[in-house]
């Protein structure tokens, strides 16, 4: 875009020109072509009173505009150039007698045929207009002096052509680069055609350039500075009385009009240099146009170069059309951003008065005034049990919050931490319930069995009442998957009143979980606990920390470290935050763990913990859990009547021994809801509806639902479902037939693809009569509803062979049965060896190799003329081979399968054992008594072995665990040698 300069330099010499114009001008600006008319209207329409003389110069490079205009003959020469002929002559004799009437130069313009060429890099020069340069060449600048001192003011000036090398991508050639350009390279690079050009002041490296008319580059001159011959140039003739150019010449005039609606500069031009110039006539008004325009510097050239003046006109309509597209967009652009400021300044300035006239009225405070006011109304209610500690770090926090700018970071952290403070519980204790009858109830109501975990919570609320007050303790609860861990922790906070919080540390690797961040971090907060004390409200609550033998252990520290001082009731009085930063105490909070395996658990921190061991319910516990809880709670939820299905015990019995083995009951719960599932579809399919039960009242229920089967079966692993296979599709099927439904309740057959569709058909002829029969689930048509049995009886042999004998082992799941087998590979003399297999541990491997040492010397001892370990070489395997086995509890067993092979007799049928064997045939204690005790049972074994070490566990089973069974406590391997191979009393029993 051409810039104005309007220099006080340049306006003090403008205000010494004649106060006079001359005549011809004045009386063409008032005579009668209608071409200035207009374009003066450009300028008064705007309300502006035209300041006569006022100049202003046109160009395309920023300048200091210090140099003075043109003396006042210069001026007046411009002027004679630019007007119209008065009487409708052509615009050369008028320019010719303006000049010869006004300016006695000798030579004239026009007789210049030789002229230094000056090189414009940004924008051509067009006649009638000012345009300062830098000429950076100093012999070009001291040929200028000379020239200007010997009156012979006049030069060329012609823009430079794109630099071919250059990418045009890139952007234009730097200023350096044009500077460099001499002789015969910078003649090569100019345009032809350029502007004969007045040089009105020189001021430094600085040109001020007026153009007078177009010139055509015919050769070269002098290469330094570079000279160029020209011929001088005239527009083609053309008839200004043509309605086309007429037409043209108005739409340039009415472009330019709606240009001046919305760029300011282009006014100033305009008016400016009418003031200035004068009058316009076509051509004149073609070079304005481009000229002031923003157009690409080629475009600018050709309207340069165009000699026709109709062409020049419509070329300069083009440009001032994209412009006036160019001035719209910026207009909506500059529109949007201006809605956008001033909506936010106009909502902010509203606010900010919307403020000043509450808190002059009194109707509301300044923000920091508010957040101190609801800070201390949030502590009042516990002030006085709020250690003081803890107070006079609030009251540092609130003064230093009255200082902080509300912008800024620190304000916001110091808010927050404000917040947290004031949202604890300081000193404020939940009412205990300490009647053990209450909670015995309320133990029995959610669980069946677990009597050793209840008596142990009775005894602590025991301790409470006689003492007054519950100490916080660490108990641990450890037991397989679905054993009911969580839900007897939640059990635990109802029977004793307290608030219930729970979170699991399953995989937890950063200790600020556990102790919180620092402040300084973004986004810090506090650890697990005083969220905990947060949310609930109370200092004393029951946490339940689940899966606490899953801990993990990163590169931010470890959380079991971080748990002792939590969970130590020697430090947890003093438990320290650093998110809080001052000490909290936990004395009072009863912590609750739950883990799957303990050995998984730090010794420091399971030194600290009291465990309770959970080993898994036995198929009677599982009966009357899934009578009394899971049975009734998921028919509520699937919205059946209990006078519309009935399980029997018998199905119940085979879904517990063929489905759902495991130690816990949700994989149990599972299936039950996916048998009530089938039973749905069954009803609807014969169009039976409860109308009876409401929305609201199955909402309810099913809440109920998911709450107590909650409580009852945990929070562990849980099983795979079996998927049902597809005759379960057709035993639904089945009870669709009318004859079946009038035979009898029990559904066995399958039915026909067209009796389904006959049924449903006719099912709201027969909804009364069908609602009453009742669809009953029985161990016969068990598999169509849940699939064919996952488990097998573990009893692989009913009379043992030689060289096997049955073990006991325990899993994560509980306890198992397996046996283990010997055989021989080839005998020889000296082929004794022993090989193992079935992806035994590094345990169980010693175990094997003690077992056949040990074997080896009892059966030395009874047969010492056999050599049979000596030259036989025995493989020893146990089955289940892709599933890992490791312990030592498994080595009375092993010696028992070889000697049984060495003797070739085998072991009683009944019979199962498990014990540590040492070389000398000490017998040493195992674990997982119960669980082994309840999988021996399930293998219908009479017989048990257990070490004399564990007959304290064996006495603390339930009598219904221990019912049945002939169990032999040994010290040394001599005694199962005896029970194990007495043949003759095993025929007796």
């Amino acid at each position: 875009m051409l810039k104005v300069l309007s220099s006080p330099h340049v306006r003090g010499r403008l205000h010494s020109l004649p106060g006079k114009r001359p005549a011809s001008i004045v009386n063409v600006g008032e005579g009668r072509s209608p071409l200035p008319r207009l374009l003066r209207s450009l300028t008064d329409q705007q309300g502006r009173s035209p300041v006569f003389w006022r100049k202003a110069f046109f160009c395309s490079k920023s300048g200091d505009g210090s140099e003075p205009p043109p003396d006042a003959k210069a001026a007046e020469e411009v002027d004679a150039i630019a007007s119209i002929d008065a009487e409708g002559g052509a615009f050369e004799e008028a320019e010719s007698k303006a000049s010869s009437a006004i300016v006695s130069t000798n030579p004239r313009p026009e007789d210049y045929m030789s002229v230094v060429a000056l090189p414009l890099p940004h924008r051509p020069l067009f006649p009638g207009f000012y345009m300062p340069i830098y000429v950076k060449d100093s012999k070009l600048m001291d040929a200028l002096k000379e020239n200007q001192k010997r009156s012979v003011s006049y030069a060329g000036a012609f823009l430079l052509k794109a630099d071919p090398e250059i990418d045009s991508s890139s952007g234009s050639e730097s200023d350096k680069s044009v500077y460099d350009l001499k002789g015969k390279e910078l003649f090569k690079r100019l345009h032809e055609i350029g502007t004969l050009a007045q040089i009105t002041s020189i001021q430094g490296d600085q040109v001020v350039l007026i153009g007078y008319r177009r010139l055509r580059i015919t050769e070269m001159v002098d290469e330094e500075p570079l000279t160029v011959k020209v011929d001088h140039l005239k527009e083609n003739s053309y008839d200004k009385d043509d309605d086309v150019i007429r037409a043209t010449a108005f739409e340039v005039i009415s472009t330019l009009r709606d240009v001046l609606k919305t760029s300011s500069l282009w006014r100033d031009h305009i008016q400016s240099y009418t003031q200035h110039i004068g009058e316009f006539n076509y051509p004149r008004l073609a070079d304005f146009g481009a000229a002031i325009s923003g157009a690409n510097k080629l475009l600018c050239q050709q309207v340069l170069e165009e000699l026709d003046v109709y062409k020049r006109l419509k070329l300069t309509l083009e440009l001032l059309k994209k412009e006036m597209e160019i001035s719209k967009i910026q207009e909506s652009i500059a529109k949007a951003i201006e809605e956008k400021v001033s909506g936010e300044q106009r909502r902010y300035l509203l606010n900010e008065q919307l403020k000043a006239i509450k808190k002059e009225l009194g109707m509301e405070a300044d923000d920091k005034t508010a957040l101190t006011a609801k800070f201390r109304e949030r502590l009042e209610p516990n002030k006085d049990k709020c250690p003081q500690h803890v107070l006079q770090v609030i009251e540092e926090e609130l003064t230093k919050l009255q200082f902080l700018e509300a912008s800024s970071s620190e304000f916001n952290v110091t808010r927050n931490y404000l917040d947290w403070l004031t949202s604890m519980p300081w000193g404020n204790y939940s009412a205990e319930n300490f009647d053990v009858h209450h909670a015995q109830k309320i133990l029995d109501e959610d669980h069946y069995g677990l009597s050793d975990v209840k008596e142990r919570i009775l005894e602590f609320i025991a301790v409470g009442k006689l003492r007054g007050i519950s100490q916080g303790k660490i108990i641990c609860l450890s037991g397989p998957p679905g054993v009911g861990k969580t839900s007897i922790g939640r059990s635990i906070a109802r029977a004793l009143n307290r608030k219930f919080y729970r979170f699991s540390v399953g995989g937890l690797a950063d200790v600020a979980e556990i102790k919180g961040h620092r402040r300084t971090y973004i986004g810090a907060m506090p650890g697990k606990m005083v969220q905990c004390l947060k949310n609930v409200g109370t200092a004393n609550p029951l946490v339940l920390i689940d899966e606490i033998d899953k801990l993990g252990k990163g590169h931010a520290g470890d959380p079991a470290s971080a748990l002792l001082e939590l969970l130590d009731p020697e430090q947890n009085i003093n438990f320290l935050d650093h998110y809080l930063d001052v000490p909290i105490d936990l004395s009072k909070v009863l912590f609750v763990c739950t883990a799957n395996v303990i050995e998984m658990i730090p010794n420091p921190l399971l030194d600290r913990m009291e465990n309770i061991a959970l080993a898994g319910y036995i198929t009677d516990e599982k009966m009357h859990i899934a009578r009394d809880y899971l049975e009734k709670t998921t028919r509520e939820a699937c919205g059946i009547k209990l006078e519309q299905v009935e399980v029997t015990d018998a199905a119940l019995l085979s879904l517990i021994e063929n489905y759902c083995r495991e130690a816990g009951v949700r994989n149990l719960q599972k299936h039950i809801e996916k048998i009530y599932r089938k039973i749905a579809l069954q009803l609807v399919r014969r169009g039976v509806t409860n109308e009876d039960s409401s929305q609201k009242e199955d909402s309810q229920e099913s809440s109920n639902l998911s709450k107590v089967s909650t409580e009852i079966v945990g929070d562990s692993q849980i099983g795979k479902d079996t998927n049902a296979p597809t005759s379960s599709v057709e035993a639904l099927k089945s009870f669709t037939e009318p004859n079946q439904a009038e035979s009898g309740p029990s559904v066995t057959e399958n039915s026909s693809s067209q009796e389904v569709n006959q049924e449903t058909t006719d099912a709201n002829e027969s909804v009364i009569s069908k609602t009453s029969d009742k669809i009953i689930i029985d161990a016969s048509n068990l598999a169509d509803f849940v699939g064919k049995p996952v488990f097998h009886a573990e009893r692989i042999f009913d009379e043992t062979p030689v060289g096997v004998v049955m073990g006991l082992a325990w899993t994560a799941l509980g306890g198992s049965t397996l046996y283990i087998e010997t055989t021989i590979v080839e005998q020889g003399d000296g082929k004794g060896a022993l090989h193992l297999t079935g992806q035994l541990g590094d345990v169980m491997k010693e175990s094997a190799q003690i077992a056949h040492t040990v074997a080896r010397a009892i059966f030395l001892e009874k047969e010492p003329e056999n050599n049979f370990f000596g030259n036989s070489k025995i493989h020893l395997h146990v089955p289940a081979g892709a599933t890992p086995k490791d312990g030592p509890s498994a080595g009375c067993t092993m010696i028992t399968s070889m000697l049984s092979l060495a003797m070739n007799k085998p072991v009683r049928k009944d019979l199962a054992m498990t014990g540590e064997v040492t070389l000398t045939g000490r017998i040493l204690p195992i674990g997982g008594v119960k669980e082994k005790t309840i999988a021996a049972r399930r293998s219908n074994v009479k017989t048990i072995i257990f070490p004399s070490a564990n007959r304290r566990d064996f006495d603390e089973l339930a009598d219904n665990v221990k019912e049945g069974l002939e169990v032999h406590f040994v010290d040394n391997y001599n005694q199962i040698y005896e029970i194990a191979f007495a043949s003759e009393h095993d025929d007796a029993k």
